[in-house]
């Protein structure tokens, strides 16, 4: 495509005319840029020296870039005028994003742009799967003609699983439907009553892996799906069933993969992402059973386009003093409110995310809690915090501050704010409780000295725990010697304590005991320690 290229020189008459002064470097097709050329002089091309870019920023106020420009922060560090860094797609790793919001500087995407682009290319796939198109059309280019030896299945009346219902994931399920096909969705926060309006049936991740014909995932890479689908998922599937993975590299197990289709288990996957890109020496590559694409769920023309043009029209909005729709970071706030919200916005995160890995069943409603001085203020961006931490457990599309309530409404839960003025304690407080169907988890927390985050109670249990790094929950018997068995079988498996605490109900009652860790235990170790005397349960979440 082309790309509009202009020189970084303002005439003074442009200057009144276009009073911005815009940085397009990755290509970017020049009708986007026509919106912007109504108010900004545009410097673009498909890439800039180092130097040149950075010489360029002194003097920007936005930077357009798809995903070949690594956006550092020394690249941005002396770009005084600088306000929004749009990026034309779905993920910002090429950002850092945090260098941003330090220097006040608004990050975009355009989360939705790749969805039916993303959506399409699954089903496609799996079509693929059923009727071995590709191995097909191989062998007649080679001058064959073996009909029989690529006899394939319909979809028809098959079921299809789907791990994660994102936009994705619901683009997927309501193209496969026209298949008459039936459509079993693992999400922990698509309720019953949600999933049958869809059509669909919303159950366990066992109960999808045992029934599909044929799997697609559609989660975002965490610590908490990295791996989510390895080697004992694969042997709960049917013998014969396909995969489908169009979401990150990783969710899948490669490697237990590659064994369960060598053994016949698996019956075929079709793969666009993988753990290394390109995949060079993996096994998947030559596998008569697999099919290969390079990472091209996005890559559509009208795709390219619609990253393109809403990434433009978000950084013209911002430029001309209006509210981004899809802000990766912190909404702005005026400078002096973000400086005393920044510590609670951190903490709200931590708390959401803390509290979705707590929780295993369909989240209904979110009520977030205030007491103290920070009542008086702006909450929007904190309350929106909690959501985003929750709901980014588990979703595969980008959770952001300004999405996080339209998302949770997607979802049918209900997310109240209130307000108590008067302190509790000497402390300003976040209360959050996450109601979910016969679940009910809550914390709290505050703020110390200069700053520095804590949750302060855990399901009513009082604590002092700093919400970042691996931590390990046990909910156990209050009694002699349950602390010390854990500590000595943590020791013997090389895995050092940081940091524990310990609340309980009442003495020689329950116990929620909580160790922050170097290494994370992993779900081997947290299986031995619930078989523990004295356990009752354990757990292992990841905080920022």
């Amino acid at each position: 495509m082309s790309t509009q290229t202009a020189q970084p020189s303002i005439t003074p008459t442009d200057t009144i005319s276009r009073p911005f002064h815009v940085v397009v470097s990755d290509p970017l097709p020049s009708e986007a840029l026509a919106r912007l050329e109504t108010i900004a002089q545009i410097t673009a091309r498909d890439s800039f020296p180092p130097d040149e870019l950075t010489e360029l920023l002194k003097t920007a106020d936005a930077l357009l870039v798809r995903s070949g420009t690594k956006v550092t922060a020394d690249l941005i560090a002396g770009a005084t005028r600088l306000r929004i860094v749009g990026r034309a797609g779905v993920g910002v790793d090429n950002i850092d994003v945090k260098a941003c919001t330090q220097k006040g500087i608004i990050v975009v995407n355009s989360p939705e742009g790749n969805t039916i682009s993303a959506a399409e290319h699954t089903v496609a796939l799996m079509l693929a799967l059923f009727r071995h198109i590709p191995q097909a059309a191989a062998s007649t280019a080679r001058g064959e003609w073996k009909r029989k030896k690529f006899t394939g299945q319909e979809l028809y009346a098959k079921t299809v699983g789907i791990v994660g219902l994102g936009k994705i994931g619901r683009e997927v399920a309501s193209r496969v439907l026209a298949f008459k096909t039936r459509v079993l969705v693992f999400d922990p926060f698509i309720t019953a009553e949600h999933a049958r309006e869809l059509n669909i049936e919303s159950v366990d991740l066992e109960t999808v892996l045992k029934e599909a014909d044929v799997l697609t995932v559609h989660t975002p890479l965490t610590r908490e799906t990295r791996g989510l689908i390895g080697k004992k998922q694969l042997a709960t599937m049917k013998q014969g069933a396909r995969i489908v993975n169009v979401a990150r590299g990783g969710i899948i197990d490669q490697d237990a993969l590659a064994e369960a289709l060598t053994s016949g288990h698996i019956g075929g996957a079709a793969l666009d992402v993988f753990v290394d890109e390109p995949p060079a020496g993996s096994p998947l590559l030559d596998m008569p059973n697999v099919i290969c694409t390079p990472h091209l769920g996005a890559s559509t023309e009208e795709a390219q386009m619609k990253v393109a043009f809403d990434v433009a029209e978000q950084v013209a909005l911002v430029l001309e003093g209006q509210p981004a729709r899809a802000p990766v970071n912190i909404p702005s706030l005026p400078a002096e409110q973000m400086a005393q919200l920044a510590p609670f916005i951190q903490l709200a995160d931590r708390m959401g995310s803390l509290l979705g890995q707590l929780t295993t069943r369909s989240v209904k409603q979110v009520d977030v809690n205030y007491s103290g001085d920070i009542c008086q203020m702006r909450l929007e961006a904190v309350t929106w915090s909690v959501l985003k931490g929750l709901l980014s457990v588990t979703q595969a599309e980008t959770v952001n501050f300004v999405n996080a309530p339209h998302i949770a409404a997607q979802f049918g839960i209900a997310f109240q704010e209130a307000r108590q003025p008067q302190k509790r304690s000497y402390l300003d407080r976040i209360e959050v409780v996450v109601h979910a169907d016969g679940e009910e988890h809550r914390c709290e927390g505050a703020i110390f000295g200069q700053g520095d985050p804590r949750v302060i109670s855990i399901d009513n249990h009082r604590l002092d725990l700093h919400p970042a790094g691996h931590k390990l929950l046990t909910w156990q018997a209050d009694a002699p010697g349950v602390v010390g068995r854990l500590g000595t079988f943590l020791g013997t498996r090389n895995i050092n304590i940081v940091d524990m605490q310990v609340g309980r109900d009442h003495p020689r009652g329950n116990a929620l005991m909580v160790l922050s860790t170097d290494e994370p235990a992993g779900p081997t170790l947290v299986d031995e320690i619930r078989a523990m005397p004295g356990i009752h349960d354990a757990k292992e979440i990841h905080l920022g």
